[in-house]
């Protein structure tokens, strides 16, 4: 945002936004093509030291792999209550974000004045907070997990619920500021910063929930998640025709409260812990393994619930469901 406004300004109106970023996406995929590898054998650019350590700390992961899962079980998935209750939670953050980062700057405008230049810096301010925030608070859970032994469930809701709680009361302190531009400044900003803690949160309890299916959990969670920036800034756009700091109030107050009501409804159907449909071919090894425990694939109870044939001795082990 801060560029943005200086390159409105100084280099040719809206047009040199679109220019100068899609360039710079363009050189970042010449990197990535450059650098990226899907293995760290296959890449040219490690030392021999960093590849040896990435290929031995990544070989469980390179074995998880090679598993052939079976199909997405989709229908556990969409029953799934701490998936349900992620969703909400998305829906909401997704919500609230959309409606301060997309409309912020209008805000700026319509009831503060401030010049395009002005306008872009100090809305840029609340996101460089809230990445800042976000690397502390991702260092604060996993302090909290790995040394004082706090449930991931607990930390997980607590930070989404600072994610969700102190925006709200920052845009609100903010709205309440009247036309002091430093005071709606400083809410803006502290109040987005909290934003913050949704990424060690929201942004990974699909890996906590299922490492398995990750990728099409979050997948799933994101996109509709991202249905309600297309609902945001229509609704900004018919409670504010004119501008007025009275009808940014109720846009405020509603954000307020969307994020509030789906955080508490995470934190009823939110969990951290891996569900038991992450795992269907585990559980299916598992019972091939016990039945053919014995010669010719014969079943424990058939063979004598566990005694061996030659001595009758009782085992144990093989009894072990």
């Amino acid at each position: 945002m801060a560029v943005s406004g200086l390159l409105i300004r100084y280099l040719g109106g809206w047009t040199s936004v679109f220019y100068v970023f899609g360039a710079v996406g363009l050189a970042w995929f010449a990197l990535w093509m450059t650098f990226a590898s899907s293995d760290p054998s296959e890449s040219t650019h490690l030392s021999d030291y960093e590849r040896r350590y990435l290929l031995e700390t990544m070989g469980h992961l390179k074995q998880k792999t090679k598993q052939n899962l079976p199909p997405t079980p989709w229908g556990k998935i969409a029953t799934s209550a701490p998936v349900i209750g992620l969703i909400i939670a998305q829906i909401g953050h997704d919500f609230g974000l959309f409606t301060i980062v997309t409309d912020l700057p209008k805000y700026m405008k319509d009831v503060l004045h401030f010049s395009i230049t002005s306008n872009g810096i100090l809305s840029a301010l609340p996101l460089l907070l809230m990445w800042l925030m976000g690397i502390l608070s991702g260092w604060i859970v996993d302090f909290l997990i790995s040394k004082k032994n706090w449930s991931v469930t607990f930390v997980r809701k607590l930070f989404l619920t600072i994610a969700s709680v102190g925006p709200g009361l920052g845009i609100l302190a903010a709205s309440y500021s009247g036309c002091n531009r430093l005071a709606v400044t400083v809410s803006f900003t502290l109040g987005m910063g909290t934003m913050g803690a949704f990424l060690p949160s929201l942004k990974v309890n699909a890996l906590d929930l299922s490492p398995n299916y990750a990728g099409t959990l979050m997948a799933l969670v994101g996109g509709i998640g991202a249905l309600s920036g297309t609902v945001s800034p229509y609704l900004v756009g018919v409670l504010t025709p004119n501008g007025t700091l009275l009808e940014w109030r109720v846009v405020f107050w509603t954000a307020f409260f969307v994020m509030l009501i789906t955080n508490i409804i995470y934190c009823f159907m939110g969990s951290g812990e891996i569900q038991e449909w992450n795992e269907p071919l585990l559980m299916k090894e598992k019972k091939a393994l016990t039945a053919g425990a014995q010669p010719n694939g014969a079943s424990l109870k058939e063979n004598g619930a566990g005694k061996k044939e030659n001595g009758g001795e009782n085992n144990d082990s093989f009894v072990k469901e």
